[in-house]
């Protein structure tokens, strides 16, 4: 009974630490970038903008989660709510959105790679390539708990950075605003937001304790969005328009070698255990899902990658604004739509119910729609 009660204690900081891990990732290394090229200001709007839209799709989430008797995915959600069709198309956007972040990685690694013992980006990309695509065609379950911990390591040492920057602030690096870019951060940002996927198992672990899952939600909503804030300040207020796409190598180049190799070396961390994490959830989506044989599951997996890599993905900012601005778009209207159907079709009555009127359906689509488009009219 005591273990009972003491987990029972736990699990709403638990809850909100499956939220943060899974949101904050490598998409942070890229805001900066975008914030630069647009000015503070526009980044800043952006962010509080973006913020809010991805508060209220997480809230639905839970929502639906709260709704349905047994745990699911957003993809098991779909097919609840809107049918075979909508699981289908959830399942599709869930690819775009592992592939794009799989390419993001390659192409990272390799810029990271390089900033820190020189030699060619496109080397290192490989490398580090047939190293992770080695280490995925085993099923190493434990690297998506080691990525949940890696990236409560990775906000103390986002701490360290922003706190050393702080001190090389140059205020008229804050002052840049290009009305031409003002919409760039979107889908970077957005990528960097989105963390839905996290809510069903924020649920499960709240099972005893259901009624703080809105409050949950929120907090772990709102820690991506300071951390990320902060982080962008730091990077944009002391390399400016120099800042790089991955923004610790021009932070480094910046302030000195020791920032090269503090604010490097993690990366290289976190987006291999993002890699392999990703990876494995598509070819584990793949073999038992699809019923595909597990070496064909595995060289899909990597190989499609690959090919869009070889094909001119080059372009870290590029391919997680696409990414951000398609899969987070197109996850976000289909989330307005299960919620809409769990309302009026549910299993449960919910601990608590966020309204979504009309108007708020066709703000929020509308706004997920222009976002696709200026993501590849801008790209």
């Amino acid at each position: 009974m005591k273990k009972r009660l003491f987990g029972k204690h736990l699990d709403f900081y638990e809850a909100i630490a499956t939220l943060v891990g899974t949101t904050i990732g490598a998409g942070i290394f890229g805001i900066p970038y975008v914030v630069a090229k647009s000015g503070i200001l526009s980044g800043v709007i952006c962010l509080v903008i973006l913020g809010f839209v991805v508060l209220m799709m997480n809230l639905y989430v839970g929502e639906i989660c709260l709704r349905t008797k047994k745990t699911h995915q957003i993809a098991g959600f779909a097919e609840i709510y809107l049918g075979k069709n909508g699981k289908t198309i959830m399942a599709l956007i869930t690819v775009f959105s592992i592939v794009g972040a799989l390419i993001a990685y390659i192409i990272g690694e390799g810029q990271v790679l390089s900033a820190i013992f020189g030699g060619s980006p496109f080397f290192f990309s490989m490398l580090f390539f047939v190293i992770a695509s080695f280490l995925l065609y085993f099923d190493l379950g434990a690297i998506e708990k080691a990525e949940l911990y890696l990236s409560f390591f990775m906000i103390f040492v986002i701490a360290v950075i922003i706190a050393i920057s702080f001190g090389h602030i140059n205020m008229e690096n804050l002052s840049n605003l290009s009305f031409g870019n003002i919409f760039l951060p979107y889908g970077v940002i957005l990528f960097a937001l989105v963390g839905a996927s996290a809510i069903p198992g924020m649920e499960k672990e709240l099972q005893y304790n259901k009624q703080k899952l809105k409050k949950a939600i929120i907090i772990g909503t709102l820690i991506p969005f300071v951390v990320y804030f902060l982080f962008m300040v730091a990077v944009v207020g002391v390399t400016g328009l120099a800042t790089t796409e991955i923004a610790t190598i021009g932070l480094g180049q910046k302030i000195g070698e020791y920032m090269i190799l503090l604010g490097n070396i993690f990366p290289i961390f976190s987006m291999s255990t993002s890699f392999l994490a990703l990876g494995l959830a598509l070819k584990w989506m793949l073999h038992y899902d699809y019923r595909w044989h597990h070496s064909i599951a595995w060289f899909a997996t990597c190989i499609t990658p690959l090919l869009l890599f070889f094909a001119g993905a080059k372009s870290f900012i590029e391919v997680i604004g696409i990414t951000g601005a398609v899969a987070g778009g197109l996850e976000g209207i289909m989330i307005i739509l299960i919620a809409k159907k769990a309302k009026e079709k549910c299993d449960e009555a919910p601990l608590y119910s966020i309204p979504i009127p009309l108007l708020l359906q066709i703000i929020l689509i509308i706004l997920f729609v222009l976002g696709i488009v200026y993501q590849f009219v801008k790209f």
